[in-house]
This record gives structure tokens, C-alpha cells and sequence, in this order.
């Protein structure tokens, strides 16, 4: 199988990469590990609320370059499977989905930004009017460890 040319945008993620204490709501924490995986190709996450709550998780991430999107899939502990697609556009990296909840559709989102080299934020959203507005559920705020 002949390799094909690593586009640009496969390393619009690269921010993520490294170890990070994490620090959300009134005193909650948790630490998320981002490493580059399978030649470069794929962003292996694996988060931890450990030790207040027992809520860990983990995504792989990978740029789709007939898409021209990166697409995550994200499991927990929970047996929580949510696929994610979206793009880096204006400092921020989005990736959206659908869901559904007792008949009705909405969508859901990540949002990283406030970009740096050391730190960042991340929001979960959601949206119940088609992605016109969007209502923060939980806000992490990211300190680079290593």
C-alpha cells in the first residue's frame, strides 16, 4: 500500500499534544494525556477524573483528508460512543455532532480555544435550535504538565 502525502492540516491538533492538569466547576480536576500515535497519524486521548470521581475516558482523532475534517470518537467508563467531526478555523478547533435524547435532536459540541502554548480551554455545548445558539454544560480549563 503506496503512503499518501501528509496534508498540513493533519497536524492542526498538534497543540493538544502533551500531558495537562485539568481544572473545572469548584474545585474539580482531572489530568488528560494527548499522544501522537500509528506513525504520526493519530491523536490518542486518555482522560481521567481520578481520583474524586471515577470518570475516565479516552479518542482516537484523526484527520480525514477526503473530508477535509478531523473526525474523533470518544468512550467512557459510562459506555459512552460519541463521533465527532468538525475543523480548525479561526484559532479554534471544533468538532460537532447530532444526538438524540427521548425523540428530540440536538446537537453537541467541543470547542478548544484560547490557544497557547501551556494552556487552553475546552468547552462542551449544546445546541437546541439547529447550532444558532449554544449553551456551555461544562468548561475545562487546560495547564500544561509536560
Amino acid at each position: 500500500m503506496s503512503e499518501q502525502p501528509w496534508p498540513p492540516e493533519a497536524r492542526q491538533f498538534d497543540f493538544w499534544l502533551g500531558n495537562w492538569a485539568l481544572t473545572w466547576g469548584e474545585d474539580q480536576h482531572g489530568v488528560n494525556a494527548i499522544t501522537s500515535i500509528m506513525d504520526g497519524r493519530v491523536i490518542l486521548e486518555n482522560f481521567s477524573a481520578l481520583p474524586q470521581s471515577p470518570f475516565v475516558g479516552m479518542s482516537v482523532s484523526v484527520y480525514n483528508a477526503a473530508l477535509g475534517k478531523w473526525q474523533q470518537t470518544w468512550v467512557d467508563n459510562n459506555a459512552s460512543y460519541l463521533d465527532f467531526v468538525g475543523e480548525y478555523r479561526d484559532g479554534q478547533m471544533i468538532l460537532q455532532r447530532t444526538a438524540r435524547q427521548n425523540g428530540a435532536e440536538f446537537l453537541q459540541r467541543m470547542v478548544w480555544y484560547n490557544i497557547e502554548a501551556d494552556a487552553l480551554d475546552w468547552n462542551w455545548e449544546r445546541s437546541d435550535d439547529g447550532g444558532a445558539t449554544w449553551r456551555t454544560l461544562w468548561h475545562i480549563h487546560y495547564t500544561r504538565t509536560t
